[in-house]
């Protein structure tokens, strides 16, 4: 629509004889335009409005609630099932003039782009393939607003110790920190109240004095008061995940960690092309520096040492050195263990990698235990495929007898094995197959049956095998020339 005044200065050029072609030119205006202005004497033409459609407000409400107050699925139902000719500014306009929806909250506050004055923390949860499977994974990514500077890694579960562990990691790869963490209303940071209301935990507002920044949380549905953090997400999602694969989380989490500490360091960012690695040695001297060597977050366990010399800890089990027996302390570290013995570190240990159980470790450069961890889950994965080989009738009854998992699973599979190298693998299967027919899982059972095979004269027991030559060896000759031995002692006396 042109502007009145547009208008008005069409209609005095006109008035002193400027021609039509020339206004036009001037104004930046089509020649028809010009003429139409003139005829209209420069005045602004009224607007003709349709009219006001008449629409049942029970439908409006009805049609809201179903849609969960998507008012694009209602303009959607109202043309197609309705027959409403009817356009969706109109809808809204309705829909608030009638309070049947409400007008989205004014944005936050903007606050001014300064050096030095503030990170954002948030995470996400996504549903990758490691190993496989599809499994779910938390995304935890901190952004530092001025420079655009990113640091993104992944976990399995994220609770406050991770959290702690996250941003010391994040960090000290940095070097520095800003005065504030900006993060959403979350208990892992939060105590009670929200936004500038919202009080710290007090461990988590002890953590963060350490690396000289506090916790700021932003208020209530207002989002976007880390807007950087969000979109840091969405180009996680858009340019990190597509078209790359993960063997495992440590293979993944060494992809995002080449991906937003090195690519996305020298890549321009925004509108004003922004490279973080230049715009981060700007912002440096507006940082706090972190002291050298500042210790790393821990969790303090208490575990006691087996028979063997061992301590248990998450499913996996840590050789302690020494002969003692007695109780060690156990501080776990985002990527590490250390055993205490009387405040004296005696071993140290990195994590397992994920989905690694049941495995053991000991210090490097020392012998190995003779012993297994007391408790240590024995597999049987091995035993089962050796079964399995003997036929498609074994598997097909181990499809069938085996429990999914528990020792049970385990105690069958073994003494099943300990049948078969009894006996003939003709009857082994020949003892399955009728197990498997009459549903029968008892080992003791199936030892039954191949003995009524053997009755019936439907098999045999293997012959040992006896070497022949035995006469022959060093050992039997120089038994032969002892002497006999003394069988009286053994004699009745009466």
């Amino acid at each position: 629509m042109i502007a009145a005044d547009k208008r008005k200065a069409v209609f005095l050029l006109h008035e002193e004889g400027m021609p039509a072609r020339e206004i036009a030119q001037r104004l930046k205006l089509s020649r028809n335009t010009v003429r139409t202005i003139v005829a209209q004497a420069g005045a602004m033409p009224p607007s003709v409005r349709a009219a006001k459609q008449q629409v049942d407000v029970e439908l409006l409400q009805r049609l809201y609630q179903e849609c969960d107050g998507w008012i694009v699925r209602m303009h959607e139902k109202l043309v197609e099932e309705a027959h409403l000719k009817l356009t969706y500014p109109t809808l809204t306009r309705m829909l608030r003039e009638l309070g049947i929806s409400h007008p989205r909250e004014e944005r936050c506050a903007r606050v001014p782009d300064e050096p030095g004055a503030e990170f954002q923390h948030d995470t996400t949860t996504y549903t990758l393939e490691l190993l496989g499977r599809r499994t779910r994974v938390v995304g935890s990514l901190l952004y530092l607003r001025y420079s655009k500077r990113r640091y993104l890694k992944f976990y399995r579960t994220f609770p406050r110790f991770r959290m702690k562990c996250f941003l010391h990691e994040a960090l000290v790869f940095w070097g520095y920190a800003a005065r504030r963490c900006i993060i959403d209303n979350t208990n892992l940071a939060r105590l009670r109240g929200t936004g500038a209301a919202a009080v710290i935990v007090p461990e988590m507002a002890a953590f963060s004095a350490h690396y000289g920044f506090e916790f700021v949380c932003h208020e209530l549905r207002h989002p976007d008061r880390k807007a950087g953090e969000e979109r840091s997400f969405w180009t996680t999602e858009t340019n990190f995940l597509p078209g790359r694969s993960f063997q495992s989380l440590e293979d993944l989490n060494r992809q995002a960690l080449e991906w937003s500490t090195v690519r996305m360091d020298y890549r321009p960012q925004t509108k004003a092309k922004i490279v973080p690695a230049k715009a981060f040695e700007h912002e440096i001297g507006f940082l706090t520096a972190l002291p050298a060597h500042l210790p790393a977050p821990y969790l303090l366990h208490e575990r006691d040492t087996d028979q063997y010399g061992y301590i248990a800890f998450n499913g996996n089990y840590y050789w302690v050195p020494g002969a003692q027996r007695d109780q060690v302390k156990v501080l776990e570290y985002g990527d590490r263990l250390k055993l205490y013995r009387a405040r004296e570190c005696v071993a140290e240990y990195p994590l397992a990698l994920d989905g690694i159980k049941n495995a053991q470790y000991r210090p490097e450069g020392q012998p190995p235990p003779r012993h297994h961890a007391h408790n240590r889950r024995d597999r049987t994965q091995a035993e089962e495929k050796h079964l399995r080989n003997a036929g498609a009738a074994v598997g097909a009854y181990l499809d069938f007898a085996l429990p999914k998992k528990g020792i049970q699973r385990h105690q069958l599979v073994r003494q099943l094995l300990g049948l078969s190298r009894r006996m003939t693998p003709e009857l082994f299967v020949r003892s399955i197959e009728r197990a498997h027919t009459y549903r029968i899982t008892a080992a003791a059972t199936i030892e039954r049956i191949a003995g009524l095979f053997l009755h019936q004269g439907l098999g045999e027991l293997p012959r040992p095998e006896v070497d022949e030559a035995f006469r022959e060896r060093a050992a039997y000759q120089e038994g032969a020339l002892t002497d006999p031995p003394d069988w009286s002692l053994y004699q009745d006396h009466e």
